[in-house]
């Protein structure tokens, strides 16, 4: 597997979904012993990123699938919206174009597969870890909280455990980012 590798733009805003609680969301400790889409558990850190607020959105909606709960009913601080910046020159893994899907083994059809189905995390994995060896810093994809793929998310992966994303501004609540119409106007607020 090689990689098709993109340059993400300098000073790119990104949004974090955070739990209330979570004492530092842009901190990358919590997601290497666990894993994600894109790390297998006990690998390596990631910080996991949202390109916009529909796809912020969007990750509310894939953690409440199946609770008796809609995000109307969630109190207003039950998850955070928090923008950061990330270090630049930061060159990662294309799993967005069907020519980088395609050098990824992934299907055209990410985030699923060519029956409509969900492609799991344990599937990504692997790739994740190939893109990590390839030292490219992250994978750029289409989300899996999105059933169309049209969604955009950053894995991260931070060159060295020093390496940081930087907060901009305040994290915004739940009740005002929610309802929010674009992510420019409660941050220019915060």
């Amino acid at each position: 597997m090689t990689p098709l590798a993109i340059r993400i733009p300098d000073g790119q805003r990104w949004l974090r979904v955070a739990a209330r609680g979570w004492g530092d969301p842009l901190d990358t400790v919590f997601s290497e012993p666990r894993g994600g889409r894109w790390n297998p558990p006990g690998s390596f850190p990631v910080l996991y990123l949202n390109a916009d607020l529909y796809t912020a959105r969007a990750q509310i909606l894939a953690l409440l699938e199946g609770q008796p709960v809609r995000p109307e009913e969630l109190e207003d601080d039950a998850y955070v919206l928090v923008a950061a910046t990330l270090p630049g020159r930061q060159s990662v893994a294309d799993a967005i174009s069907a020519r980088g899907l395609a050098a990824l083994g992934l299907p055209k059809s990410y985030p699923r597969d060519e029956h409509g189905r969900r492609i799991a995390r344990t599937a990504c994995q692997p790739v994740g870890a190939a893109v990590h060896a390839s030292g490219l810093r992250g994978v750029s994809c289409r989300s899996a909280a999105t059933s169309d793929g049209t969604g955009r998310e950053l894995a991260w992966f931070p060159a060295r455990r020093s390496s940081r994303a930087k907060q901009v501004g305040r994290p915004v609540a739940f009740g005002v980012w929610w309802y929010a119409p674009d992510a420019d106007q409660i941050f220019e607020e915060s």
